[in-house]
């Protein structure tokens, strides 16, 4: 579990690919303090498993499954990368509570600056957009933002200029790919209503007004 505040960025070194899939490895520093053979890091948004780790990088073993289904496929040696260790239960959280699972693969199809944010329109899948409320959480490559702004196509949101400079979303462009995770909450409370007869198999939008209804917010 992690909570969506990159650490840092690294960068991919090397990539090996074979038909059993691709072992990654990866240049860090902050992330490699307490890093051990065995754990969990988010590499944008992506919960991948150390297999081994040197003195100034870690490598990750990636199935072809996980390869098909977020923009890892995409990377290249020199590749920078969002970076984040697992979440410990005895701080803060301060962005939201983030699995590492990837829902889909969304497309940025507009950037522009407004004062010191930078805005991303970005188009995202169907299905994921009825988990989308505006002001809610979203991750997008491993990073926690709000959502300003939910169409029948996509959504919007802003980045401060830490973010930018902290984060690959600062130097991602008009078409550029990216990984989004939807909050787990609104998963969790489809589901339950789901069980409890109270929601059809066939689900609309959850959203604010909603939720309202029901009295659940």
């Amino acid at each position: 579990m992690f909570t969506g505040i990159v650490e840092e960025m690294g960068a991919v070194t090397s990539l090996g690919k074979t038909l059993a899939g691709t072992r990654m490895t990866i240049l860090a520093s902050t992330v490699m303090e307490d890093l051990k053979i065995g754990d969990s890091v988010s590499v944008n948004g992506i919960c991948l498993t150390v297999v081994s780790k040197g003195e100034r990088d870690f490598s990750v073993e990636v199935s072809p499954e996980t390869l098909s289904v977020t923009t890892l496929s995409h990377l290249t040696a020199g590749s920078p990368v969002n970076l984040e260790r697992a979440m410990k239960l005895n701080e803060r959280i301060g962005g939201h509570l983030v699995a590492g699972h990837v829902d889909g693969v969304g497309t940025i199809r507009s950037r522009h600056q407004e004062g010191n944010a930078v805005y991303f329109s970005i188009e995202a899948p169907q299905e994921m957009l009825r988990y989308c409320v505006v002001k809610g959480s979203i991750t997008v490559d491993g990073i926690s933002l709000t959502i300003n702004d939910v169409t029948d196509r996509g959504f919007s949101v802003a980045i401060i200029p830490h973010t930018a400079k902290m984060t690959t979303l600062g130097i991602k462009q008009v078409n550029d790919t990216v990984n989004l995770e939807s909050d787990l909450i609104g998963k969790y409370v489809e589901r339950l209503l789901q069980e409890r007869s109270q929601l059809p198999k066939t689900t609309p939008i959850i959203d604010k007004d909603y939720l309202q209804k029901r009295g659940l917010i």
